[in-house]
């Protein structure tokens, strides 16, 4: 699903302009991207959690060359998915897809 396929379910369900609909989104996106660059969490209850996470500096290995590089420190963003949509989603993929024979 791309971003323009959740502004048209959003604008379809909510009776908003495409337009409109895709600046709320794009005003969503961005306010997530600016708190995780200022180093804040963000908890979205029944959904999960947008977090930062440092990672220490490491030796790692170019797998092209096999040539040893320093990997510095660095951080990353990370999602953490909620209980509750972990289990809606496997309940409701469970009985859709069918499940392979043994």
């Amino acid at each position: 699903m791309t971003k323009a396929d959740i502004v048209d379910v959003i604008a379809s369900a909510t009776g908003l302009t495409k337009v409109e609909t895709e600046a709320v989104v794009d005003g969503f996106i961005s306010t997530v991207i600016d708190a995780l660059k200022s180093g804040k969490n963000i908890e979205i209850r029944g959904f999960g959690s947008f977090k930062v996470k440092k990672r220490k500096g490491r030796m790692a290995r170019n797998p092209r060359t096999g040539e040893q590089v320093m990997v510095d420190e660095h951080y990353v963003p990370i999602f953490k998915v909620s209980k509750d949509l972990k289990h809606v989603v496997d309940q409701n993929l469970k009985k859709t897809i069918p499940q392979a024979q043994t």
